[in-house]
Order: structure tokens, then C-alpha cells, then sequence
């Protein structure tokens, strides 16, 4: 688990990634569909589809010459859980500390 959260954790870490991620949510787009609002070549995106496939957050199906990116069910569960149980102990310490630091 830990190798796919550092690997989902960098693929994210850029925001037109992330741009690309969002797009992605309302469905499966062509490559070009995903470029035209990026401000960079057809193979600068490409190399960030390959990251998020990669990371296996995104996939890539190809239909005669047409290259379609969808996102992968599922892909950003163990992300999510993690930083949720993250959330969990912080908000716990912070309200224990709190509780500490009212009854002084």
C-alpha cells in the first residue's frame, strides 16, 4: 500500500495532473478532449497521462487511432483512507491537548 500512496501522492503532486484528474471525474475524455485546455504539447500530455498511469490512478484504452484516459474505480481509496485516518489521530491529539490545556 505504502509504494502505491507515494506513487498516487507524486502523480498528484503536480497540478495539471490534478486538472486532469478533475476533468476526468465526469468520464472517459479522448487525449485531445484532456489537452485542450492545457497550454502544452500532445506528447507534454502524454508523458502526465503516463505518470497517472503509472500510478494507476488513470487508463488508457486505445480504438483504432484514437487514445481515450479514464480513471481507474477505486484508484484514490487507499490515498483517501490514509488521509483520513490521518485526520482521525490529529483531530484526537488536538482535542486531547485541548482538554489538557483547559482543565490547567
Amino acid at each position: 500500500m505504502v509504494n502505491n500512496l507515494d506513487s498516487v501522492y507524486a502523480a498528484l503532486a503536480d497540478p495539471t495532473r490534478r486538472q486532469m484528474v478533475e476533468r476526468l471525474r465526469s468520464g472517459e475524455l479522448t487525449v485531445s478532449q484532456l489537452a485542450e485546455p492545457l497550454t502544452m504539447t500532445l506528447a507534454a500530455v502524454g508523458k502526465h497521462i503516463a505518470v497517472l498511469e503509472s500510478a494507476e490512478i488513470v487508463r488508457t484504452t486505445k480504438r483504432g487511432r484514437v487514445r481515450s484516459c479514464a480513471i481507474i474505480e477505486h484508484s484514490l481509496a487507499d490515498a483517501t483512507a490514509w488521509l483520513t485516518e490521518q485526520e482521525r489521530f490529529w483531530n484526537e491529539r488536538l482535542d486531547a491537548l485541548a482538554t489538557y490545556l483547559e482543565d490547567k
